[in-house]
């Protein structure tokens, strides 16, 4: 299997530097979680670990796109978070199941991480920045 089960691609910019470099690094962490799957060793701290990363980032990251779209008034808000919400709720889902030993959850796990950041930039994240490229918003004041 490839080391990298996502790569970050330009299309994926949303023009918003702060958000995209966020975005990139969600990538970096999907493919850590991928790594730590495969990885010969000790899959379970290394699934663990990954997995611990990418949760504190996930509730990080989203943290920043709400406030970015509470301050320009963005009217798909309640939706936006309600996807956050359920993604943050699958991994954790995830993880109890990992720890309670089902162990097809990393591989699961990691496809659905990769799937959902990917769609959800293309489209949710791809709409709000839009939205501030058409109404002019400034997401700093």
């Amino acid at each position: 299997m490839d080391a990298e089960i996502i790569v970050w691609e330009e299309k994926y910019n949303l023009g918003i530097a702060l958000v995209d470099t966020q975005h990139k690094e969600l990538v970096n962490l999907i493919s850590q979680l991928y790594r730590a799957c495969c990885s010969g060793e000790d899959v379970e701290a290394a699934f663990k670990a990954a997995l611990s990363r990418m949760v504190e980032y996930v509730h990080f990251h989203f943290g920043v796109e709400q406030q970015i779209m509470e301050r320009i008034d963005y009217p798909g808000l309640k939706g936006h978070i309600k996807e956050h919400t359920t993604l943050i709720k699958n991994i954790l889902e995830a993880a109890k199941d990992y720890s309670e030993g089902k162990r097809f959850v990393p591989h699961h796990l990691v496809r659905l991480l990769k799937d959902w950041i990917l769609s959800h930039i293309a489209v949710s994240d791809r709409q709000y920045a839009s939205f501030i490229a058409e109404h002019g918003k400034n997401i700093w004041h």
